[in-house]
């Protein structure tokens, strides 16, 4: 059986709730419809840590090989964003992409676990979308800070669903009511357990941390005024739309947005056999 948990903005506070059909119930007794909610993200995390690839469809569209060990790569906690939220595109930038994840939600402090021991761990499962601005992948391909790490990228939720079994589940990542994702946890090269307990080997995961499992094929543009909608079963359907800031990237300082053939194919789709070889042509700048 499984329970559901959100955290919304309830009188003027951050309230935990628990979902009772189309209902949210605080602990005080309050309650509130699920459309009126105003959602915030569901934990506070002190570090989101994301795998690079783990979804065999993901690894071969791009024509590549898993490694032996996963890798991964940090979101800074400012990119945390909510259900029903924008997702903002810095101006001066073009190629955002989507990537619909599961995100595990770590419940006690977890150092040193086997996978065996990991989902005593394991708090619950919520969704994600990784989203990435490849417009900085030149720069920073290796990092993924500029590319990943921008504030509102990481939208999380509705809520944490607990006592939810991960495998066999469907994932899609729909665009405008288009399916533009279609996979299954099944593809998982390592699943949450594994994952869980491999940075915990040498990084204590605090209560609240989120990691990101991957995503399957078909990471793609999204644009302004775009609807993007993860759903995964049993998890429910996390919900955001795209908005141009207000601010462009400032030309005075670090490395600017590009359009090299590089990132082009990362964020269109194609020529995935000449990622990390090319050089990357820098002088088309926005």
């Amino acid at each position: 059986m499984t329970t559901e948990y959100r955290r919304i903005l309830l009188d003027g506070n951050a309230v935990d709730v628990r979902r009772d059909g189309e209902t949210l119930v605080a602990g005080d007794g309050r309650t509130v419809a699920i459309a009126d909610a105003t959602h915030l993200p569901p934990v506070s995390p002190s570090k989101i840590v994301c795998v690079h690839l783990n979804y065999s469809s993901r690894v071969e569209e791009m024509m590549t090989k898993l490694p032996p060990a996963p890798t991964y790569f940090h979101k800074p906690v400012s990119a945390l964003n909510a259900h029903e939220s924008a997702v903002v595109r810095p101006q001066g930038c073009k190629w955002l992409n989507y990537e619909g994840e599961i995100a595990i939600v770590i419940g006690k402090t977890a150092r040193n676990i086997s996978p065996e021991e990991a989902g005593d761990y394991i708090r619950g499962y919520s969704i994600g979308n990784d989203y990435g601005l490849h417009d900085f992948r030149d720069t920073d391909s290796g990092s993924m800070l500029r590319v990943k790490g921008a504030d509102t990228l990481c939208p999380i939720g509705p809520g944490i669903v607990e006592g939810w079994d991960f495998h066999d589940k469907r994932i899609r990542t729909i665009v405008n009511g288009e399916v533009r994702q279609d996979g299954n946890t099944n593809e998982m090269k390592w699943d949450m357990h594994y994952l869980v307990a491999d940075i915990a080997r040498t990084i204590t995961l605090q209560p609240g941390d989120i990691l990101m499992s991957g995503t399957p094929a078909i990471s793609r543009t999204v644009y302004p005024g775009d609807v993007v909608e993860v759903e995964v079963e049993g998890l429910g359907t996390l919900r955001n739309h795209i908005v141009e800031g207000p601010t462009p990237i400032r030309s005075d300082v670090g490395a600017q947005p590009t359009e090299s053939e590089e990132v082009l194919s990362t964020a269109k789709g194609g020529d995935w056999e000449f990622r990390g070889i090319r050089k990357p042509d820098l002088s088309n700048t926005h």
